[in-house]
């Protein structure tokens, strides 16, 4: 949604979308980031993938391992894992899980209902 004026947004108020088995996720966009908020079960994948945002992932709760070009890395409660845009990656759920990902700039595939890799 693009905006001149500030809004305040609940994700209370967000109706998750479940993407898969192991994973639903709620999101807001705004004029140049998509900010979402994703609840994953332990043993849930997201498949190697990649895309032209850079991602900033925040872990609120539990455990996730990223598996990245040059290793592998586990970001727990309270880190932060920045990704740059392209770089493929792929995200094992160790523990249940929520995090709160940043993406700039907006994640238009989100918007489109292309990012079928979720899915996979």
């Amino acid at each position: 949604m693009s905006t001149s004026t500030p809004v305040l947004h609940r994700w209370a108020d967000i109706v998750p979308e479940q993407v898969n088995p192991s994973t639903a996720r709620q999101y807001i966009t705004g004029n140049a980031v998509t900010v979402a908020r994703f609840e994953m079960k332990r043993g849930g994948v997201v498949p190697r993938h990649s895309h032209t945002n850079e991602q900033v992932t925040s872990v609120m709760s539990g455990a996730l391992k990223f598996a990245l070009p040059d290793g592998e890395v586990i970001v727990r409660a309270g880190d932060v894992l920045q990704i740059p845009g392209a770089v493929p990656h792929a995200v094992e759920v160790l523990e249940d899980t929520v995090a709160i990902d940043v993406f700039s700039p907006v994640r238009q595939d989100w918007i489109d209902g292309t990012d079928g890799y979720f899915k996979q």
